[in-house]
């Protein structure tokens, strides 16, 4: 096993243990991102909203969502091939806008991963409460199923990272297959009452009203895929295998949502879908057209997979959590405990642990507080997550341009100056969109918005704080953040 490489600045937290080494290939960080962007609870849950909205632009608009996504991701994966640490934003950012703005960039990402889990983890037990007594008659409240949750993703976080990949696929490939199934009954059966109708891909829909909000919902489905980074450490030939699994993952979410959303679009018939999906039943849309075409058996199905779904993505989530606390750990900008694996799974325990607690803290807070689980604790911490994530997408972009403005390494001029730049434009509209619309992912009030929004910022110049902090006290310690880069060898 190869030490961590380091610059001559570095200090001793880059001497610390690293992750497994050469434990995952290229289908399981597909598996990894695919199942944190959670391809059925995207499709039953928000994908009605996002019809409700904007009608027939709503496949457009996952489409063109996937594609900003391919674009941010040229870049950023050529930033790959050079950089290979856990705490991928941090690193990124750090690298190519420099180290205060990284250690700000890692605080943000510990938050965001944090709370996008959290509200996973919800999400979870009030699927599994209500899926239980809709087939048993028996009511098991929805915190009992979160706590199972989480002792088992805990246990899953500290054995080896194969046996959580070889969980998420298995919930992956079900999930997509009751989608596949259902898509397959819609077109054996005509197409829907219209017929399959191409006019719901013309640009001209995107003149509708609503349209901006339902970019808040299709730019939120793609968030986690650039979690592949994450686990560079932890990949064989990360060199390859991350950027491969990157455009896999990206390039296979932008068709499948596109393709489930046109397909949901004419099982109603594209005219009626959207009046529909703002109806009484419009939650309920995916399943009752799931029942119509496939039967009973197969929305029963799909509501038994909707957990399993809800519970990939919060296995998925934990983990990239858990490697940003290892990360921020071994760089001693977080509790150096933080920083140490196990010695039989090479696994960050401590990490674990925290994130454990954090989110059970969370769970008892929701309960005794009397809170719905779903309408705030899932939707107000989805909210804060989704920004922060796209806001660290936003500034990773920038930093790919700023990392290789001097030296493109041999590297096209259209990946790390058009593309980076492209994307850091797109996202920073995008930004704008959903704030503006945030309401529509936390149904809130304007006040607690702003309270919910609030913490990034001040996450960040926290961040920067305690970078500055270290570079006027420790100068040679500041000059050693974010240099760890764990080869492949």
């Amino acid at each position: 096993m190869s030490t961590p490489k380091v610059t001559s600045a570095a200090t001793s937290p880059r001497t610390a243990k690293t992750l497994g080494r050469n434990a995952i290939g290229t289908g399981d960080l597909v598996f990894f991102v695919v199942a944190a962007a959670a391809p059925l609870t995207v499709m039953a849950g928000a994908a009605p909203v996002a019809i409700g909205m904007a009608g027939q632009a709503a496949p457009l608009g996952y489409l063109l969502s996937g594609l900003l996504m391919i674009v941010f991701a040229a870049g950023f994966t050529a930033m790959s091939r050079h950089v290979r640490n856990a705490g991928a934003f941090y690193a990124y950012i750090g690298r190519g806008l420099g180290r205060a703005t990284g250690v700000g960039a890692a605080y943000v990402a510990v938050l965001s991963y944090n709370a996008i889990e959290v509200a996973l983890l919800a999400v979870f037990g009030w699927f599994s409460e209500s899926g239980f007594q809709d087939l048993t008659g028996v009511r098991v409240p929805w915190w009992v199923w979160a706590t199972a949750g989480l002792v088992a993703i805990g246990v899953l976080g500290c054995l080896k990272v194969t046996l959580s990949a070889k969980v998420l696929a298995v919930a992956l490939a079900l999930e997509v297959l009751i989608l596949l199934v259902f898509e397959a009954a819609v077109y054996a059966h005509g197409g829907g009452p219209d017929g399959p109708g191409f006019g719901a891909l013309s640009p001209a829909h995107l003149g509708t009203a609503g349209t901006g909000g339902m970019f808040v919902l299709s730019v939120g489905a793609f968030i986690g895929f650039e979690a592949t980074t994450v686990y560079a450490e932890e990949a064989r030939r990360p060199e390859r295998s991350v950027p491969r699994a990157t455009y896999l993952a990206v390039g296979f979410l932008a068709l499948f949502y596109t393709f489930t959303v046109w397909t949901v679009l004419n099982a109603y018939g594209a005219a009626r879908a959207r009046t529909v999906a703002n109806g009484a039943a419009g939650t309920d849309m995916v399943f009752a057209a799931t029942a119509r075409f496939a039967g009973a058996w197969a929305a029963d199905a799909m509501r038994l997979l909707i957990v399993t779904s809800a519970f990939a993505a919060t296995l998925a989530f934990h983990n990239g959590a858990t490697r940003y606390f290892y990360a921020l750990g071994r760089e001693r900008l977080l509790p150096r405990r933080l920083g140490t694996v196990t010695a039989r799974h090479r696994s960050p325990a401590a990490a674990v642990v925290l994130q454990s607690a954090i989110a059970l803290v969370v769970v008892l807070a929701t309960l005794v507080s009397g809170q719905d689980p779903y309408a705030v604790t899932f939707l107000w911490s989805n909210g804060t997550g989704i920004v922060g994530i796209m806001l660290l997408q936003m500034l990773a972009a920038l930093a790919v341009y700023g990392f290789f403005r001097r030296d493109r390494r041999g590297l096209p001029a259209w990946r790390v100056v058009a593309a980076p730049l492209t994307a850091c434009a797109g996202l920073a509209v995008l930004i704008v969109l959903v704030c503006r619309n945030f309401g529509l992912l936390t149904e809130a009030s304007t006040g607690i918005n702003f309270a919910l929004l609030a913490p990034l910022p001040l996450v960040f110049a926290l961040g920067v704080g305690v970078a500055l902090r270290i570079r006027r006290r420790a100068p040679r310690a500041y000059a050693g953040l974010t240099t760890v880069d764990v080869g492949s060898g």
